[in-house]
């Protein structure tokens, strides 16, 4: 019978849990100092969570890690980590974790739950809504201008008009993928820009971009440099709605690959959100592997 025992000492699972990670991180790419980049954002956050120890007979076989905290005035849950010692895997002990984790975290006040998969979780989250992806490529040497596709600096005339629809983009990428409500959207939008680039155009380590093809404008990027040593990140590489269907996404990342390229950086990063298919498949046939991968369901799950 799985059974669970909240720890007061996590020294041990925090250490196992720091190694494994790391090495999830380095096999999807990312550099020995990136990985520990991640690491240390991982490390601000855990000493919130609740550790608990899958045990079965009195012996333990795994842990799982949870926590509840306030995302945008609503109480949302989240699983840490879940992990089974190989020996113990497939015995139906990680659906027992997993559903004590939904639990916990309904009791604690949680009406959603997430998730951040740094590997394959076989069809223990199939239920769970695929919210986003991060993906990543390493770039050795500058691509060639696709489709006749040139990339020129952004003029201030051009910013406000550009940051308005990359404002709205932002909310509907996250009311799309089932994140936030449409109003809690527009609210971490307005955060979220105003902590990236405020000083607009101006702010350091910024590239932001205008597509173009034969004189006309065909969309825009936007990038930030040293996002994680060595990286760059992407926050944005659109073409506009007329111009899709013509292979000028695959020509704008290679314009994110040179700009990667030019200002120091090896590799190139991007977020796409649950529910775009189409950007998902481009990534996938451009050769950025997916780093994590972020999952949600509401609480209480409903009965299926």
């Amino acid at each position: 019978m799985t059974e669970f025992r909240i720890l007061g000492d996590n020294k041990e699972w925090q250490k196992d849990f720091e190694q494994r990670l790391r090495a999830r991180y380095t096999a999807a790419g990312l550099s020995d100092a990136a990985a520990e980049r991640k690491l240390e954002n991982v490390r601000a956050d855990v000493g919130t969570w609740t550790i608990a120890e899958i045990t079965d007979a009195g012996t333990r076989v795994g842990y799982v890690a949870v926590v509840v905290a306030d995302d945008d005035g609503a109480l949302a849950g989240r699983i840490g980590d879940l992990r089974l010692d190989a020996l113990h895997a497939g015995q139906g002990h990680e659906q027992a974790a997993r559903d004590w984790a939904e639990g916990w975290c309904a009791e604690h006040g949680a009406r959603r739950l997430g998730i951040l998969l740094t590997e394959p979780a076989g069809e223990l989250f199939n239920g769970y809504g695929v919210r986003g992806q991060l993906r990543m490529r390493r770039v050795s040497s500058p691509p060639e201008p696709l489709g006749g596709v040139t990339a020129r600096p952004m003029t201030p005339t051009e910013y406000p008009e550009w940051l308005a629809s990359e404002k709205a983009a932002y909310v509907g990428d996250i009311v799309r993928a089932g994140a936030l409500s449409p109003e809690a959207a527009v609210r971490k939008s307005d955060r979220d820009f105003a902590k990236l680039i405020p000083e607009g155009l101006a702010t350091p380590d910024n590239t932001f971009l205008v597509l173009e093809t034969a004189g006309e404008q065909i969309g825009t990027g936007w990038l930030k440099h040293g996002n994680l040593p060595g990286v760059t990140y992407g926050y944005s590489l659109h073409i506009q709605e007329q111009h899709r269907g013509k292979g000028y996404g695959r020509a704008a990342m290679a314009a994110g690959e040179r700009a990667t390229l030019a200002a120091g950086d090896s590799a190139l990063m991007f977020t796409v959100w649950g529910g775009n298919e189409v950007a998902m498949n481009l990534y996938t046939s451009a050769g950025y592997q997916v780093v994590e991968e972020s999952r949600s369901i509401d609480l209480p799950r409903s009965a299926a």
